[in-house]
């Protein structure tokens, strides 16, 4: 919407997205689109500052993951036996901590990213999704080289994962950041009016981690609660299906486990339900970013 003026001075143009349902979609979609250069730029901003002032640098990536997968694989591996009942326990636990990472940095990244970057906000307008859109691309550097690391494992250990099943990541990829995206999109507008909700994700992440199966296996679930309605809610968790996605995809030990039923076609009912969650929350956000600055 534009403005015209008398006195020779250009016209005064509505920033921010209109308020039809479609239309503002479309325009936020062309905003972002336009300002991808400086998405680029925030996205190696936040992977630089991570690791700003380190000696080591880039290398703290790889120590964290592998530093996670001694303490899981000793304590509940070796301790608690679980590599007893899980072949090849060191792969299965690494590919489900991978996954998971990829997750909670997306989720948690996202949700603090506008509180985060008030100050740049309050100074000029630009649209404010691609903050939570940095966060997920600095997660995704993140999870490249966990992953690279994941790949060196298994050929290391001559389990690499060259089998028809591999199809199963990119599509478990694409369900974990669409849903973890959707939320995050979601509660980054909300945590700018109630900043306790940066906290219950932290919450939310520590429940969804033991709700997952990453440390033990999905046959150990099914054998305790036999098909129960327990299990259809365990199942319900669109975390525990990525996990499982992803098993599937690099441990070649799953085709000696125990799979929910229809695995593939969850994991794209999930897909599709994460992409409308996904319009509901751009549409949220649209509503809420307006105050942004005033409340920032």
């Amino acid at each position: 919407m534009t403005t015209s003026v008398s006195d020779g001075l250009p016209p005064l143009v509505t920033a921010g997205p209109p308020n039809g349902l479609l239309a503002g979609t479309s325009y936020s979609v062309r905003a972002i689109w336009g300002n991808r250069e400086l998405l680029n730029l925030l996205v190696r901003r936040e992977i630089k500052s991570r690791y700003k002032d380190s000696s080591l640098g880039l290398l703290w990536s790889l120590f964290r993951p592998l530093t996670q997968l001694l303490i899981y694989y000793v304590a509940i591996g070796k301790f608690l036996n679980a590599e007893r009942s899980v072949p090849d326990y060191a792969i299965f636990v690494f590919t489900g901590l991978t996954v998971w990472a990829l997750f909670a940095e997306v989720l948690s990244g996202s949700t603090t990213s506008i509180v985060a970057n008030s100050g740049l906000i309050k100074k000029v307008y630009l649209p404010r999704e691609i903050f939570p859109l940095a966060s997920v691309g600095s997660a995704l550097f993140n999870f490249a080289v966990q992953f690279a690391i994941l790949l060196v494992a298994t050929v290391a250990l001559n389990r690499a994962p060259w089998h028809y099943q591999i199809l199963y990541l990119p599509l478990a990829l694409a369900v974990v950041l669409l849903f973890s995206f959707s939320l995050g999109l979601l509660l980054s507008a909300v945590n700018v009016y109630l900043r306790d909700f940066q906290h219950l994700v932290e919450v939310l992440l520590l429940i969804l981690f033991w709700a997952s199966p990453i440390v033990y296996s999905y046959k150990l679930v099914h054998q305790a609660l036999n098909g129960s309605w327990i299990e259809q809610i365990y199942l319900a968790n669109p975390v525990t299906l990525v996990v499982m996605g992803f098993q599937k995809a690099m441990w070649l030990a799953a085709d000696t486990e125990i799979w929910p039923p229809n695995l593939p076609l969850r994991l794209v009912i999930v897909g599709l339900v994460s992409i409308v969650l996904l319009w509901v929350a751009q549409r949220v956000f649209a509503r809420l970013e307006g105050n942004f600055a005033q409340e920032l």
